[in-house]
């Protein structure tokens, strides 16, 4: 879920960089610091319900289960929400540079406060990792674009060996930061998630003198005439925030865990509808693009949903490992941990299949019809979720069925994550072309919000009845898109055609 941007017209200081595999060593800077950083983040993030949920005597905070999901998923939705402030700063304010810098600062902060043993300090570490990842996350991706001319071919190989960082990065900590968690408590597998991210900070500082100018230039710097009305965007964010959390604390009767949890799901449910109501009544949006902003409503939901389900590889399947499956292999211990590495797996050996796919059927089917495949998929993992669990009520679940789930998942995510932030530019306004990627994020903030909503609303629901009702409400959207699939191409082909190139899967 990372953008792709394109890049200056030339870049001469690394044209004649190869030195990793042909590629400027600036990629090997930048490759090892997002590998270090998602190693990091995931493993906190597979032992994080565990470690809300357990008992104050077992090392854990106590946290009702169904509130501990909830919260778990808004940590996940907060992540998002601040990666759109977080490339604002980028743009505006601090350059991609030393966002990856300070935001990498900041969550190896975050996670050196997770080892201290304490609710206080547990929740400003958490705080802390969200606000860094925001930082940090929308823009060691955007620098990599900055290595290569817009015409280098080597940029699509570049995304790929980067790509391949994250994916070995969140396979390899749920499994290192399980197994030490089950050794020496949670605290300990906090450190190495803090160990991961400091490794992090060394490689990003040490190559610096290999990145050039790439993530120094400040793309849209304030200038004096542009204060007064970035004041007043600070002011109604402020505003909403304080409104958000006055209408929760009313709902709620007060404050607590889950008036939190309620505040950030209205911030993230409302975001995504005012920006692309600004979008569509913009005057800087002419007739014939709004019809676009209309077309892309059906993808955003469609994706929003997606990441619903996919996203809970962190909240109801983590609490399905832990209890409802069989914690062996072949003779072989496992963690609960571990089914989390089981999507990045799967990424690694199937990406490079379906990159042979869509090669060779020329990038088909449009890009619609793979949000459709991708939907139904994330739908049909749920459904099949739900049938395992009646199958296997009352006793636990071989370990296979947590790794069919994910597995499926993945197919999902291969057919709809690569093109969503293409189809999501596209369809943009010219006007707000540079805000497309902060839309693409708040689809996975919207949806987490969903979930965590979810999740409170079904207390005390089956495992049967909770995933098979959400697996039959994604198919149902799955197939609204199906038919609106060929309105949605119509329009992104005409997107094309006013912007001089054509897309064959579009």
């Amino acid at each position: 879920m990372s953008e792709q941007p394109e890049g200056p017209a030339t870049r001469p200081e690394h044209d004649d960089d190869r030195a990793f595999f042909g590629h400027p060593r600036g990629l090997m800077t930048l490759a090892t610091t997002e590998l270090w950083e998602r190693f990091s983040y995931y493993g906190m993030r597979a032992i994080l319900l565990y470690y809300l949920t357990d008992t104050v005597a077992d090392g854990g905070l106590g946290m009702d289960p169904t509130t501990g999901a909830a919260f778990v998923s808004i940590y996940g939705t907060s992540v998002y929400l601040l990666s759109v402030v977080g490339g604002w700063l980028a743009d505006r304010v601090i350059g991609a540079r030393r966002s990856v810098l300070y935001g990498g600062i900041v969550i190896a902060a975050g996670h050196v406060a997770l080892t201290v043993p304490g609710y206080g300090f547990s929740m400003l570490g958490i705080g802390l990792v969200a606000f860094g990842t925001g930082l940090l996350k929308p823009n060691v991706s955007s620098m990599v674009g900055e290595l290569y001319a817009r015409n280098d071919e080597r940029r699509d190989p570049a995304f790929s060996i980067f790509y391949m960082g994250i994916n070995l990065g969140s396979f390899l900590s749920p499994l290192v930061v399980g197994v030490v968690e089950q050794t020496w408590g949670y605290h300990a597998g906090f450190s190495v998630a803090a160990i991961g991210m400091g490794i992090a900070l060394v490689f990003f500082v040490g190559g610096y003198r290999h990145l050039g100018e790439a993530g120094t230039d400040i793309p849209n710097p304030i200038t004096p005439e542009d204060r007064p009305a970035v004041v007043r965007l600070g002011l109604i964010v402020v505003a909403a925030i304080v409104v958000a959390a006055v209408v929760a604390a009313v709902v709620a009767g007060g404050w607590a865990v889950e008036t939190f949890i309620d505040a950030v799901s209205y911030l993230a449910l409302a975001t995504p509808i005012v920006l692309l109501t600004v979008m569509y009544r913009s005057k800087r949006v002419t007739a014939a693009e709004r019809p676009r902003i209309v077309a892309y409503i059906p993808l955003f939901v469609g994706a929003m949903l997606f990441w619903m389900i996919f996203e809970q590889a962190a909240t109801t399947l983590a609490a399905f490992a832990a209890d409802r499956t069989e914690l062996e292999l072949f003779g072989i211990g496992l963690s609960p941990a571990f089914f989390q590495s089981v999507n990045p797996a799967s990424i690694i050996i199937l990406a490079p299949v379906f990159a042979w796919i869509w090669t060779r059927t020329g990038d088909r089917p449009p890009t619609a019809y793979k949000f459709v495949m991708g939907l139904t998929l994330a739908a049909l993992s749920f459904l099949f979720l739900s049938a395992m669990s009646a199958v296997f009520e009352g006793e636990l679940a071989p370990p296979w069925v947590l790794i069919g789930v994910f597995v499926i998942q993945t197919l999902g995510e291969l057919c709809l994550s690569p093109v969503g932030i293409a189809a999501t530019t596209l369809l943009a306004p010219r006007a707000f072309r540079g805000q497309a990627m902060a839309l693409w994020f708040l689809s996975s903030a919207a949806g987490q919000a969903i979930t965590a909503q979810t999740i409170e609303a079904t207390e005390g629901v089956s495992d049967t009845r909770y995933f098979g009702g959400i697996g039959v409400v994604a198919l149902v959207f799955a197939g609204l898109l199906l038919l609106l699939a060929p309105w949605v191409t119509r329009h992104i082909r005409h997107a094309d055609e006013l912007e001089g190139t054509h897309s064959a899967g579009a």
